[in-house]
């Protein structure tokens, strides 16, 4: 094994307790191939485990694909949590990982998506290599299997559509792939056993997303059901939707994974055999590597939350609150615009005024695709108006304007690589300070060690009965590196239960 991947993966000694004791915690950080067979497993892997001297380790599926190992049809490597890998990444493996799991290499090639990040295909490569463990090719085959799998096993499409939705050009390449890799028809892997509560006829696009323990789903649902915005989403009964233009997204929510729905909200489920036959604009825009892409950037199912968990843990502020609330996540957002907007709307108000707020918005300046259903507004619809009108300060009202305008225009990009000169960019547009810049890398960009330092509640949270200054709380929060991000779920989570306790303890008197 090379040298690269052994810097991908855990300490070996790790890796083979791990192995040995089938540890659920280390699904999806490494897989296991058998030289025997051919094949490869996750850690939870049921058969008998092979001997050490017939085991070669991968970081990722894409790695011990390329290697030329088959899934495992008992364990299912397609259906791991998501892997995190080791290691500082550069901004160019990131955006790339980024534009293959929305399809970019599906009708592109290496040479062109190094074009749009700016680097030649050769050095792109490199980096893969030496950061990943496999080429960008590998990575994107590996994406295309895992979701044709999914789709094999969850739905009912046919596989001509399975073939399109997962970016192969013909159903003949897709039966190629398939076989190559299953060693099945695809015909053979639907008459497996399916997961208990999908892939039921008539059932639409239904897929299951496990969740990486420890993870509190409990935080990342409740923290989208109090900033849903109305008309566009809502969350109720541990059930997330949202609007779409030709449907809705549904997300259940459930200990260890979450199911993903897309629904027809015309006339109940939608036909699954139809949804490949749209036009290739409209397929572009619900590509299902795309939806997939943002559904797992609003649950931050990449992050490895037992890693987190043990640095932040060391902390004395935050050790009791890691301890009794274990795996708080980051919630992303479905829209970086519509995230942005929404921060500024929350500017010094409470959370549910600024769900009022987005709700107005909406409603005034977003297109009504059918009653109590809208499109939020567009940077170029708002880039028109002069949105104070809602009830907040003209100020606010032109900050919106403002950043409207410099999305509409592409002065301003949120896909861009460099986290730092987006920030720059958006605190220098009047109304938007450090606390809305650092808020949106958080969420919109996925930025693990963003940190607004200058929110009250997390000033307050440091030291009992004192508010320290933002300069005093950035230096406090540099043991948080390089997870600041998640500190501010904690400090948050931990003044939520303390206000709650006080509530508790003032209405029994």
């Amino acid at each position: 094994m090379s040298k690269t991947v052994w810097l991908l993966l855990p300490e070996p000694d790790i890796c083979e307790r791990a192995r040995q004791s089938r540890d659920a915690r280390f699904d999806g950080r490494f897989f296991i191939a058998v030289v025997t067979t051919g094949i490869f497993c996750r850690t939870v892997c049921p058969a008998r485990t092979p001997a050490r001297e017939n085991v070669r380790l991968y970081p990722t599926a894409a790695a011990a694909l390329d290697a030329g190992y088959r899934p495992c049809l008992r364990c299912r490597p397609e259906r791991a949590p998501l892997g995190t890998l080791r290691g500082a990444r550069s901004p160019f493996v990131v955006a790339a990982l980024q534009h293959i799991s929305a399809g970019a290499l599906d009708d592109a090639s290496i040479a062109q998506l190094g074009a749009t990040l700016g680097i030649s295909a050769r050095q792109l490569t490199r980096l893969f290599i030496a950061e990943v463990g496999s080429t960008p090719g590998a990575v994107a085959r590996a994406r295309r299997l895992t979701l044709v799998r999914q789709l094999i096993d969850d739905t009912t499409l046919t596989f001509t559509h399975i073939a399109n939705l997962a970016g192969f050009g013909s159903l003949r390449r897709f039966n190629e792939a398939v076989r190559t890799t299953y060693g099945r028809a695809p015909r053979e892997l639907r008459n497996q056993p399916r997961p208990q509560g999908i892939g039921e006829p008539g059932s639409g696009v239904r897929l299951r997303l496990a969740l990486r323990p420890p993870y509190n789903v409990d935080w990342v649902r409740t923290y989208f059901e109090w900033r849903a915005i109305p008309g566009v989403e809502s969350c109720v009964d541990g059930v997330y939707r949202r609007t779409l233009d030709d449907g809705e997204l549904r997300l259940t929510f459930a200990p260890r994974h979450v199911d993903l729905l897309l629904d027809n909200c015309g006339s109940g489920t939608v036909d699954a055999n139809t949804i490949a036959q749209r036009s290739s604009r409209d397929r572009a825009a619900t590509r299902l590597g795309e939806l997939l892409l943002r559904v797992q950037r609003m649950l931050d199912l990449s992050a490895d939350g037992a890693t987190i968990d043990a640095h932040l843990g060391q902390d004395a502020l935050l050790a009791s609150v890691v301890a009794a609330h274990p795996g708080l996540r980051v919630p992303g957002c479905w829209d970086p615009f519509e995230l942005a907007v929404r921060a500024i709307l929350g500017q010094q108000v409470s959370v549910a005024g600024a769900t009022t707020l987005a709700g107005r918005l909406v409603a005034k300046y977003g297109e009504q695709l059918s009653p109590g259903r809208y499109r939020f507004p567009s940077p170029h619809a708002l880039a028109q108006e002069n949105c104070a009108g809602i009830g907040m300060p003209g100020r606010r009202g032109e900050a919106l304007r403002l950043l409207a305008q410099a999305v509409s225009d592409g002065s301003l990009r949120f896909d861009q690589q460099d986290a730092s000169a987006l920030e720059a960019q958006l605190v220098a547009i009047p109304g938007i300070g450090p606390w809305t810049a650092q808020y949106i890398a958080m969420r919109a960009l996925s930025d693990p060690d963003a940190f607004p330092a200058e929110d009250i509640v997390l000033r307050k949270a440091v030291e009992l009965g004192q508010t320290l200054s933002a300069r005093a709380l950035r230096e406090r929060a540099q043991a948080w590196r390089p997870w600041r991000a998640y500190s501010v779920m904690y400090l948050w989570k931990k003044s939520a239960v303390a206000k709650a306790a006080l509530a508790n303890a003032a209405a029994a008197k």
